[in-house]
């Protein structure tokens, strides 16, 4: 018996500030339902009240604490660990971790690298790359290839987390999607087998999510590219032209 769905948001529900057409409505419906809703998202260039005023703005009947968000486990992550971390992060990110970056005059024992565009340049990569020699571990809030912007494919985190392990010869720390804990954390007591991931991303939505137990829906918005779906070695449970769609099979199957 299905029990959970979880939602991606950005290609998923909405592209920057473009609604994914139809998406407000199916997410209204699947809201009419007893099912529990978690929105489970690896942006890491907005806080989780940036995030959140977005969404609302955009039309979408969400709470705040619906929003599970890979943000917030690494934020976790650094304080149950004590860590002083050189953070390598989006200005609007950086709301969520208030008092934690590494002070000024101390060394960093760990560098956080989410998307953060104006950070990704010579000089700072070369500030964490240091800090890495020196001991530092390597966190990584995700490392998604690439995302979608209204213009177009625009590069990931991912590509400057592989750079800075592949010099620094460390492993990073990743704790968004793909990772199995991550997806568990989001269900909290709810059997990953009642669970349903609706995502654009074959690799980090998809396969994270069938790998942790839970159904993978598919959809063909976002950052889809023809053919996504060949690319994992277990198929899809589900590929649907649209969040609208995946809605619209859940409801099916939980009304017969």
């Amino acid at each position: 018996m299905l029990r959970a769905v979880l939602i991606d948001l950005s290609g998923t529900l909405h592209i920057e500030n473009q609604v994914i057409p139809g998406a407000v409505e199916a997410l209204k419906k699947l809201f009419e339902t007893n099912l529990t809703i978690k929105f489970v998202t690896n942006t890491t260039k907005e806080s989780q009240n940036f995030l959140y005023t977005r969404l609302k703005n955009l039309g979408f009947p969400i709470k705040k604490d619906q929003i599970f968000s890979s943000l917030a486990a690494a934020k976790y992550l650094i304080m149950s660990r004590q860590l002083k971390p050189l953070l390598l992060l989006s200005p609007e990110a950086l709301e969520d971790f208030e008092g934690l970056a590494c002070p000024v005059e101390a060394n960093p024992n760990a560098v956080v690298i989410g998307l953060a565009p104006n950070e990704f340049h010579y000089e700072r990569l070369n500030d964490a790359f240091r800090c890495l020699l020196n001991g530092a571990e390597l966190i990584a809030i995700h490392c998604g290839k690439y995302y979608k912007r209204k213009d177009g494919l625009a590069l990931g985190p991912g590509c400057f987390v592989k750079g800075l392990e592949y010099s620094a010869q460390c492993t990073a720390t990743i704790v968004g999607k793909p990772q199995k804990m991550f997806f568990h954390s989001a269900l909290g007591d709810i059997n990953p087998a009642q669970a349903v991931m609706i995502g654009d991303d074959v690799t980090d939505d998809v396969e994270g999510a069938m790998k942790a137990g839970i159904r993978g829906f598919l959809v063909q918005t976002g950052k889809y590219q023809p053919g996504d779906e060949n690319k994992i070695s277990t198929p899809p449970d589900a590929v649907v032209p649209s969040f609208v769609e995946a809605v619209e099979r859940i409801l099916k199957e939980i009304n017969k």
